[in-house]
């Protein structure tokens, strides 16, 4: 992909607790639960809404990290994502962002695909769409991918 736009991100520190969990012969042990605040909720409600297609990723769209957020930006390349409507960010600079997007999303994994503020999936789920022609029909429909040089454009 061309140039990304990366949006500030001001993560708060994870908010934690603990609760009782029952162990071994009814004795109760404590176990740390991580809670998504509202300041970091807040946050990622800011960066999903930076573009229409936002993708939190392991490393960069020109340096992926892993194999998963590389098949995932081929997916969004080979599908003509609009650069200008494409903005990534990479979870590695940022551990409250990391652990806070899988809440967020209620989805264990990264990377993490949304459009227009709506979670569309992890990699498996991209994959799955790009070969049954779904995800191309999304992308159209919420008019984030370049026009075909073939298509007219609209006189203004």
């Amino acid at each position: 992909m061309q140039a990304v736009r990366q949006a500030s991100h001001p993560y708060t520190k994870p908010l934690s607790t603990r609760i009782l969990s029952p162990k071994n012969h009814g004795r109760f042990t404590p176990v740390p639960v991580r809670l998504l605040s509202t300041e970091t909720r807040a946050a990622i409600d800011k960066a999903v809404a930076t573009s229409p297609v936002v993708l939190f990723m392991k490393g960069t769209p020109e340096t992926p990290q892993c194999g998963f957020s590389r098949a995932s930006i081929q997916i969004l390349g080979l599908q003509g994502v609009d650069p200008g409507k494409f903005t990534a960010f990479n979870v590695l600079e940022d551990e409250e962002l990391r652990q806070g997007i899988k809440e967020y999303s209620e989805w264990p994994t990264i990377p993490q695909l949304y459009v227009n503020n709506e979670f569309v999936g992890g990699c498996d789920i991209l994959v799955s769409m790009h070969q049954d022609g779904s995800l191309a029909q999304m992308l159209e429909e919420k008019g984030v991918v370049i026009p075909a040089e073939n298509e007219q454009q609209p006189n203004q």
